[in-house]
């Protein structure tokens, strides 16, 4: 399973473009024969039709006629294409992309282009989950497997109009099915390599003729398909279980009322980081006996060295209730919930087997959310028709992380320091000279074992939004659309953050400055004395000249004018050596807020809108028109690197109420903005379906998080747009046999980014979004005998064209050591290297007897498509890259009985 940057990309797009052609041009052509002579019966829809409901504008309107950009995802391809989670869901959407990084819980999704990084749990994704019409804070609180699902739905480009704050770049909305009143259910049970165990099933039926009910349970265990070369554990596993329930209340009038509960917990080891670059410090590394996965002498990427197994712990667990009540034509909904969350997350900070540091970059934390949406829709039978609403969020996070030196750091770090110096500096040497000019004992106190990085922060979020959307026939074809959404989002977070580093805080200019001061002295002193020129004057001989001329006239000739020169000089590494080590001082204090400079809160409103012109152009085409705004709110930094913006860093100076080596950084960010412009043609003939869009997506002040090897910088960037044209459709070749086909062409780039960590990236293209995603789906399915059992065949093939994953890598920065002046060149050069191409090829066999059971055979990456997910810098190690590897290539087989 060899991991490649590079694949057969000119082959495949060549394919892609004529498998386009093959499958669009004869289902037109074939669906305009059906409109024009009649059925064929030997090329008709299938029984069950094509004809999909969703609820991308919280009504019940068929995909055709929801002018609204959006992928769904039937339970049965989820059942057939082996889907267990969220993040095999990009197999079939091409538009979507999840990743699964640094922790479980750092999965993020993208739309489009447009997505948030899931490190920080201070960012709310831009891309919100819904489950049944509960928002989902965090994409951690949705990753398990559900057994009961109907469909899921991808909205793409901005929902903020009817989805709220969160909705910016797209919503996932998972619908799961209702309790009925019927008795059934299904159970399911799979076995795969990698000893995959999954069991899952729900059963459903009445409690009496008014109420219904279903429970569900699954459970999903894997090994890893990495291994631990220091104690031999797996790595990247599966271990994860979930209950759910539901009651129904449905006497057929005016009130039906559901309530949902559920209970996840995940326990997994996440993720395995392989050293894809290493650097000079590798040679340290194994010096002191540690082991670096050198990417270079192990292509197959399967065995990591780690001392610290990175465990995740993971509990979701809520309860909801809707009511919907039917006034006449009006009908009012009301959706009550309360989720917890609990994350545990341990990791090994350095990525060696080397007890270097060890911590966590999410720690622990609590997420306790409450949610309460009340709407009403009208369907009258005139022109005109509404939706208006209401919604109020209120969340508490509390997050606790922390990195800690282990007993090799000390070590470690002496051999970096004498590297660093030449051999002219040690830890003992540097404690010595310290420890001299500060009057502190600091002897075997620098990178101690146990010293390290605590922090603790809460955030309070609360906000409200009204909303709406008012429908207008203009003629019995056309229909235009006004939407608006007026949200206020506040935000407030207390920060008990801890450096116990000790060299960390230290203030290296103030003990510069004494160096200097004293250096000056001594040579001034011998001067006076009459020493030969660049002598300086023992403690003895300085005494010896201030019993000469006093102290006062000592000061006033020598003292003075040397502390004079340290205090102009002290900041200036060519003068100040001390300026130097800096580097090393790898976790400083951070500025606790609130403070008298930071209230470290937001108060922020805005208006998002809509604006749709649909037009039903035959009772089989739709065109729609439309543009829409979207807004996520302020995030501010919840990790060890949140430190005050530039403006207050200088007042806190000026106030002299800054701690020890402050420097500024990101608190927060500011309010994303998106906007889009699209234009959608959608086609439902009887044996075709098909689905073009072509839009101009934007947003301002992007909420970027990049990792630069130690810390996390949050950051805005000015403006990224992405232009894009994407494709879905369906054809149904016989009663048998289904094609599908879903492309996406995206061209983001960064219009403005000036100020990135890795410099201005203002005309680049936005890594880690490729210009071409497509998904080849093909099922077959036929009745094989008088019982009525069925085969049924399913492939995928899901493609992404090479695309850089990073735009630059911080630890390739250049600094002048005189000036402090940065060089971004060679960070964004080093990232070039890194690219992926996606060629994922999924099947499977199913023989399905008519009495309800089902027997699978089935395969995911088939083709054993290995690759780097993506990159970042290795803690500590100069200039070594690591990075996350894709899936490797997994099989089973599965039996499923419906009853």
């Amino acid at each position: 399973m060899k991991f490649t940057a590079f694949g057969r990309t000119a082959t495949v797009r060549t394919a892609l473009l004529a498998g386009a052609a093959a499958l669009v041009l004869p289902a037109a052509a074939q669906a305009q024969d059906a409109d024009t002579d009649g059925e064929d019966t030997e090329t008709a829809a299938p029984a069950n039709g094509n004809v999909i409901v969703v609820t991308a504008t919280k009504r019940e309107q068929t995909l055709q006629e929801t002018p609204v950009a959006v992928s769904v995802t039937s339970a049965e391809t989820i059942e057939r294409a082996q889907i267990r989670d969220i993040a095999d869901l990009a197999t079939v959407v091409p538009s979507l992309r999840v990743s699964q990084n640094q922790s479980a819980f750092a999965t993020s999704y993208s739309v489009r282009g447009f997505g948030t990084d899931g490190n920080n749990i201070g960012l709310e994704p831009s891309v919100a989950m819904f489950v049944d019409g509960v928002y989902r804070s965090r994409a951690i609180s949705q990753i398990s497997d559900l057994p009961d699902i109907q469909r899921v739905e991808v909205l793409r480009g901005p929902q903020s109009t009817l989805f709220g704050k969160n909705a910016s770049a797209g919503v996932i909305s998972i619908v799961t099915k209702e309790p009925q009143f019927d008795f059934g259910g299904m159970v399911e049970a799979s076995y795969g390599n990698y000893d995959a165990m999954v069991a899952k099933g729900f059963v459903t039926g009445p409690v009496s003729d008014s109420i219904a009910f279903s429970v569900g349970a699954g459970i999903n265990k894997r090994d890893g398909f990495l291994t631990n070369g220091v104690n031999g554990e797996d790595i990247n596993d599966r271990n994860r279980w979930f209950t759910r329930g539901q009651l129904l209340f449905d006497n057929g009038g005016p009130l039906r009322v559901r309530v949902i509960g559920d209970y996840d917990k995940i326990k997994e080891r996440c993720c395995g980081v392989l050293n894809v670059a290493p650097s000079a410090e590798l040679g340290a590394i194994q010096l002191l006996g540690g082991q670096v996965n050198d990417f270079r002498n192990n292509p197959e990427g399967d065995v990591i060295y780690t001392d610290v197994d990175p465990i995740n712990e993971i509990e979701n667990y809520g309860i909801s209730g809707q009511v919907d009540y039917e006034f006449g034509p009006i009908t009012m909904t009301s959706i009550t919930a309360y989720r917890e969350t609990h994350l545990s997350a341990d990791q090994d900070v350095d990525f060696t087997s080397l007890p270097a540091v060890t911590g966590a970059n999410i720690g622990d934390a609590d997420i306790n959310t409450f949610t309460q949406e009340l709407r009403f829709a009208s369907d009258f039978d005139g022109p005109f028709n509404f939706l208006v609403g209401g919604y109020y969020f209120d969340e508490r996070v509390d997050t606790s992380d922390s990195i800690v030196f282990g007993p090799a750091f000390r070590p470690y770090a002496n051999l970096l320091l004498q590297g660093a110096t030449g051999g002219t500096q040690t830890v003992d040497t540097l404690e010595a000279t310290l420890s001299a000019l500060n009057g502190t004992d600091y002897t075997g106190q620098f990178f101690a074992n146990g010293q390290g990085f605590f922090n603790n922060i809460v955030q309070d979020n609360e906000a409200f939004s009204v909303f709406g959307n008012v429908d207008f026939e203009i003629t019995d074809r056309l229909v235009l659309t006004l939407g608006a959404n007026y949200t206020k989002d506040k935000k407030q977070i207390v920060t008990n953050s801890v450096s116990t580093d000790v060299f960390s805080n230290i203030d290296l200019v103030q003990s510069g400055n004494t160096a200097i001061t004293r250096q000056g002295i001594a040579l001034g002193a011998g001067q006076a004395l009459g020493l030969p020129a660049g002598t300086p004057a023992t403690a003895a001989q300085v005494q010896t000249l201030i019993g000469i001329i006093g102290l006062d006239a000592f000061n006033q000739l020598i003292a003075g004018p040397a502390q004079a020169f340290a205090d102009a000089n002290d900041a200036n590494p060519a003068v100040n050596p001390l300026l130097a080590l800096r580097p090393f001082q790898f976790l400083p204090p951070m500025q606790n807020c609130p403070n008298s400079i930071e209230d470290c809160a937001t108060d922020d409103d805005d208006w998002s809108w809509n604006v749709r012109l649909a037009y039903e152009v035959t009772p089989t085409l739709n065109v729609y028109a439309s543009w829409a705004t979207g807004y996520k709110a302020p995030s501010f930094n919840l990790s060890r690197d949140s430190r005050p913006l530039p403006a207050d860093f200088v007042a806190l100076q000026a106030a002299g109420l800054d701690v020890v080596n402050l420097r500024p950084g990101t608190r927060f960010a500011a309010a994303e903005n998106s906007e889009v412009i699209e234009l959608g043609i959608k086609g439902n003939w009887s044996r075709a379906a098909a689905n073009l869009t072509f839009f101009r997506q934007s947003i301002e002040d992007f909420q970027a998080n990049t990792f630069t090897g130690t810390s996390f910088i949050l950051s805005n960037a000015g403006k990224q747009e992405t232009f894009g044209v994407e494709f879905d459709g369906q054809f149904y070749a016989s009663n048998e046999l289904t094609l599908s086909l879903g492309m996406t062409y995206l061209d983001a780039t960064y219009d403005s980014f000036p100020n990135s960590p890795v410099g201005d990236l203002t005309g680049e293209p936005v890594a880690g979004v490729p210009e071409l995603s497509a998904v080849f789906g093909a099922q077959y399915d036929r009745e094989i005998n008088s019982n009525g059992d069925r085969i049924i065949l399913r492939g995928d093939f899901s493609y992404q064209s090479p695309v850089q994953v990073t735009n630059g890598l911080t630890n390739y920065i250049v600094v002048d050591p005189a000036t402090g002046a940065r060089d971004f060149g060679p960070a964004r050069d080093a990232a070039r290297a890194y690219t992926r191409e996606v060629n994922n090829l999924n099947a499977s066999l199913t023989y399905a007897f008519d009495m309800g059971l089902e027997l699978s055979v089935w395969g995911r990456n088939l083709l054993d498509d290995r690759y780097i997910t993506t990159v970042f810098p290795a803690v500590a190690q100069g200039q070594a890259v690591s990075g996350y590897p894709n899936q490797p290539r997994t099989y089973g087989v599965a039996a499923r009985m419906r009853f």
